[in-house]
Parts: structure tokens; C-alpha cells; sequence
């Protein structure tokens, strides 16, 4: 099993985004100063609950989410990359690579 960039063996780092989501889009529609917070507090929820229906506990490392679109990235296999392409509510998955 290859060893990756991020220290855990046989997962790299990839960027999911996510399909239409009307809850964020409103909420983004009415961000303010303090609202930003929701914003961020609903995504990084939404992420969260996402990967643990779709993968088992424990076998993938979230790093973040982005609001400014609806996506995160995640620390994963390429076979979990593609359970998480089969979902409805993934527009893409893609693989970081590092240009050098």
C-alpha cells in the first residue's frame, strides 16, 4: 500500500463539492456579519452528517469545509472517493494534486 503526502497510509486528499442545496443558498442569499456564522456552523454540520452515513467512522480525516462553495475536503481512499461520487448530493469529487 502506497504511502501519501498526508501521513496515513493509502489515502490522499480530496475536494468534494456538493449538488444545489436551497438551505444554503438562503442562507447565503442572507448572510450578515453575524449570520456568516449559521453559514459556516450549517455547512461544516451538513459535511459532517454527509460523510458519516456515506463512510465508516474513523477510516476518513475531514480537513475543512468552504462556504464561499458548498464543498470540503477530506482525507480518503480512492475507492471511498468513489462511494462518495455515487451520491446524489455530489456534484464532483476531485483529487488534490500538488503541482511543483
Amino acid at each position: 500500500m502506497k504511502r501519501s503526502s498526508t501521513g496515513r497510509s493509502g489515502t490522499e486528499v480530496y475536494f468534494v463539492f456538493m449538488n444545489f442545496d436551497p438551505e444554503y443558498e438562503r442562507l447565503q442569499a442572507h448572510r450578515t456579519k453575524q449570520g456568516s456564522f449559521e453559514v459556516d456552523l450549517y455547512l461544516s454540520n451538513k459535511h459532517d452528517e454527509f460523510l458519516a452515513t456515506m463512510l465508516e467512522p474513523g477510516a476518513y480525516k475531514k480537513r475543512f469545509s468552504w462556504v464561499i462553495i458548498d464543498g470540503f475536503s477530506v482525507e480518503i481512499t480512492d475507492d471511498q472517493a468513489d462511494v462518495l461520487r455515487s451520491s446524489k448530493e455530489v456534484r464532483i469529487v476531485e483529487k488534490d494534486l500538488e503541482l511543483s
